[in-house]
């Protein structure tokens, strides 16, 4: 697994996904459906690509040329600290040929075999019980990440066997490009009001697709967000090209460059924010047809740079606020309904990442390259309500714990991950209580530069963590067995009738089995 990182990763509520996955069929019906989402031609193409098969095989054993969207070529090991070979700091240099083919740049290469057994991609053969491997049982939580090797990009959708301290990919979807982020989302146009388990995958393709995360083998998205795949777009570079930085114009119906964020709210099930290098914070309604346009976009809120982060407020009370973040190194608050009367602070460096504070609706949180953390309250907006020195370089991992207040969690370019315990009034219950932040446990993973860190949704497990980087492994991380965790965290939980589960055996860090990746 050499030469691979995780840019992104997302839980999956426990619940949610089906305990019996469905198995991809490219039937006529799925024909017509895949025809209408690839544009105009795609279905011609697609007929025309399975009518040309050679069924003897001598076609076959060619399919895969071992290239990729990005270029590369072969399996050559590659240094993991070196992350210069993906070149993530140059997205915004790509010429645009003004065609994104998605999901369609390889149709033959991603869907005509003989039969499974000849399909690489294919772990799960026909001679093995599918419904009893791909089951899966109510205690186990789905983890997706978006993980990206020297010519292949994929999302991995791994089991995390909480009781049994087991953690293994379940199933993978190709990817056509280099992933930046992903976004778990409650929405399928095709039902709307029923329960749903999609994911939304955003990265140097300005395309966004969004997948049925329930899907195993799947081959298509199930929607696409923006212009059709192969639809010709007339892009025009801003000014006259004298500066260094070369800016594509913009356009209001959908992304001319990499999709750099995404953010998913229950309270509209049916909408999905996007920040992008082409400097707009994009709506888009899912319940429209697809391939779709977006229904609002935003340039001038970050001055025509780079939009780094962008997330919904998920309180009631506050749920058309939007927080978003820029290379113009301003934090903005804004209401989706009236963006001109946000209100901004400038943070003085490059913006990591940005999170609410899911128990105190106006609150929120900064993680920047410097290593600090920002508290701040929205109200005001002058100075921050504390700083917290987290790493000794870039803080790209922050999330706040959603079952636990005052318990956050980063992650740095220093291969840590840390929790911290801050404890004042509200906390503790105790009023005029001084507010005090510690340091609980911090622990070198394994997973190289730390890109990502999440808490796990399910209040079962309040004090589980999802970190991945560099090196591409996954690691869930139970800070219950932490004897200073259980300390710092146990009586605040206590106070809402919850506890903490037992001490794991195995110290509470759980990684996928190396030998069954090279198995498969």
């Amino acid at each position: 697994m050499s030469g691979t990182l995780i840019s992104s990763l997302a839980w999956v509520p426990r619940g949610k996904a089906s305990l019996e996955p469905k198995k991809y069929t490219l039937d006529e019906n799925e024909l017509q459906r895949v025809g209408k989402l690839g544009g105009p031609g795609a279905l011609e193409k697609l007929r025309e690509e399975m009518a040309g098969l050679d069924m003897d095989g001598d076609d076959w054993e060619d399919v895969d040329d071992g290239t990729s969207s990005s270029g590369a070529s072969g399996d050559v090991p590659m240094d993991t600290e070196d992350m210069s070979a993906f070149k993530m700091d140059e997205y915004d240099k790509e010429e645009s040929t003004g065609v994104a083919m998605g999901a369609f740049a390889n149709v033959k290469g991603l869907t005509f075999y003989r039969d499974n057994e000849e399909d690489p991609y294919i772990t799960l053969k026909e001679d093995e019980d599918d419904t009893e491997e791909l089951a899966l049982r109510p205690t186990d939580a789905m983890i997706i990440t978006a993980r990206t090797t020297s010519d292949l990009s994929s999302l991995d959708f791994h089991v995390y066997d909480d009781p049994n301290e087991n953690l293994f990919v379940h199933h993978d979807l190709m990817l056509p490009s280099f992933p930046l982020c992903v976004e778990w989302l409650d929405f399928d146009s095709s039902a709307p009001s029923s329960s749903s388990n999609s994911v939304a995958v955003g990265g140097f393709d300005p395309t966004i697709e969004i997948w049925d995360a329930d899907m195993v083998d799947g081959l298509y998205p199930n929607a696409i967000l923006g212009p059709a795949p192969g639809t010709e777009r007339d892009l025009k570079p801003k000014g006259t090209g004298k500066k260094k930085r070369k800016q594509v114009q913009s356009e209001p119906d959908y992304h001319t460059d990499a999709v750099i964020a995404l953010s998913w709210t229950p309270n509209h099930r049916h909408l999905l924010l996007s920040g992008s290098a082409d400097a707009t914070i994009k709506l888009w309604d899912l319940s429209r047809e697809s391939p779709m346009a977006a229904t609002k976009s935003w340039d001038k809120i970050h001055k025509g740079e780079k939009v780094q982060a962008v997330e919904w407020n998920r309180s009631s009370t506050l749920d058309k606020a939007v927080l978003s973040a820029g290379y113009d190194r301003m934090v903005q608050v804004w209401d989706s309904r009236a963006p001109d009367q946000g209100v901004g602070t400038n943070v003085g460096c490059d913006v990591e990442a940005v999170r609410w504070d899911p128990h105190e609706p106006t609150a929120f949180f900064v993680s920047l390259e410097n290593g600090l953390i920002l508290a701040y309250d929205s109200r005001n907006l002058e100075r921050p309500k504390y700083r917290l020195s987290a790493h000794e370089s870039g803080a790209s991992g922050l999330d706040i714990n959603p079952h636990i207040r005052g318990c956050i969690a980063t992650g740095g370019m220093d291969k840590l991950v840390k929790v911290w315990n801050v404890s004042d009034e509200e906390t503790d219950g105790v009023q005029g209580r001084k507010r005090e932040i510690s340091l609980v446990t911090s622990r070198d993973l394994g997973v190289g530069k730390v890109f990502t860190t999440r808490w796990c949704p399910d209040p079962e497990t309040p004090l589980t963590l999802a970190a991945a980087g560099s090196k591409a492994a996954l690691q869930i991380w139970d800070v219950a067995s932490n004897p200073g965790a259980r300390k710092a965290f146990g009586e605040r939980l206590k106070r809402h009738g919850r506890s903490l589960g037992e001490i794991k055996q195995s110290g509470g860090v759980v990684g996928v089995d190396e030998d069954s990746e090279d198995e498969e």
